[in-house]
C-alpha cells in the first residue's frame, strides 16, 4: 500500500510518543542530481556541477553553451512532472529498514501537491512507504511542527544547509545530520555548523542515530 502525503505537517499520524526521524528526499534518499543529468543528456544536455545550484550548470553538449535560468527552470518542470524512477542512495535502503522497528520515519521534502504523487511511487519502488509532507522553502516550522507530536530523540537529515539552519532555529533539541548522496556534489558544500554531524555515508547516520537512541534509553 502506498504511502500518503500531507500538506500539514500536523495531520501526519506518527507513533505514541515513539523517536521519530524526518528526512528529505533529493540527495538523501534519492539520487536526483544523477537522474537528472540522466534526463539532461537524452535532450543533448548535461549537468555541469561546478557549483550546488541547477540554475547556470545545465550546458548543451554541442558548444557548452550555459542554459538560460527559464530554460533550465522549463526542463525541471519536466523532470518532476513524472518523476517515479530514481535511484536510492547508497545505503539507504539498508540503514531505513534497520531503523524501522526503532522510531518512525517521515520524508520532508519540497515538491508541490502535483508532484507527490510521483514521489510516492518511487518511493514505494524502493521500499521507502513513509509518509510524505510536501513542504515549500525552509524546512524549520514543518520539522519542529513533528518534533512536538514525537517521543525523543528526533533526528532531521538534510543535505541543504539553509534547511539544517533553519531546523537548528525552529527546532534545537532535534539532532540535524548533514548528508550528501552524490559523491560529485559532497565537495561543493562545507561542513555546517548547524548539524550534529556530517555523515558521508548513511552508514554513518545510522550509528550515529543508533547511538542516539540507546543514550536516551
Amino acid at each position: 500500500m502506498t504511502a500518503a502525503f500531507h500538506s500539514d505537517a500536523a495531520t501526519v499520524p506518527l507513533g505514541d510518543r515513539r523517536p521519530l526521524l524526518i528526512v528529505d528526499a533529493d540527495e538523501v534518499l534519492l539520487r536526483f542530481a544523477a537522474g537528472f543529468d540522466r534526463f539532461l543528456h537524452e535532450r543533448e544536455f548535461y549537468l555541469d556541477l561546478v557549483s550546488y545550484r541547477l540554475h547556470g550548470n545545465v550546458k548543451r553538449l554541442a558548444g557548452d553553451e550555459a542554459l538560460l535560468d527559464i530554460e533550465v527552470t522549463a526542463l525541471l518542470d519536466e523532470f518532476r512532472g513524472d518523476l517515479d524512477w530514481l535511484e536510492a542512495v547508497e545505503h539507504a535502503q539498508e540503514a531505513l529498514a534497520g531503523l524501522r522497528p526503532l522510531l518512525d520515519v517521515v520524508v520532508l521534502s519540497n515538491v508541490t501537491p502535483t508532484q507527490a504523487p510521483a514521489r510516492l511511487r518511487n518511493f514505494a519502488a524502493l521500499g521507502f512507504d513513509f509518509p510524505l509532507v510536501v513542504n515549500s522553502g525552509s524546512k524549520g516550522a514543518a520539522v519542529k511542527a513533528l518534533a512536538r507530536r514525537a517521543g525523543r530523540p528526533v533526528f532531521f537529515v538534510d543535505d541543504i544547509p539553509q534547511h539544517l539552519a533553519s531546523a537548528a532555529e525552529s527546532a534545537p533539541d532535534v539532532f540535524r545530520i548533514h548528508l550528501i548522496g552524490d559523491e560529485r556534489l559532497k565537495p561543493l558544500l562545507p561542513n555546517t555548523p548547524h548539524a550534529h554531524l556530517r555523515a558521508e555515508t548513511w552508514r554513518d547516520a545510522e550509528a550515529f542515530i543508533r547511538a542516539r537512541l540507546a543514550e536516551a534509553r
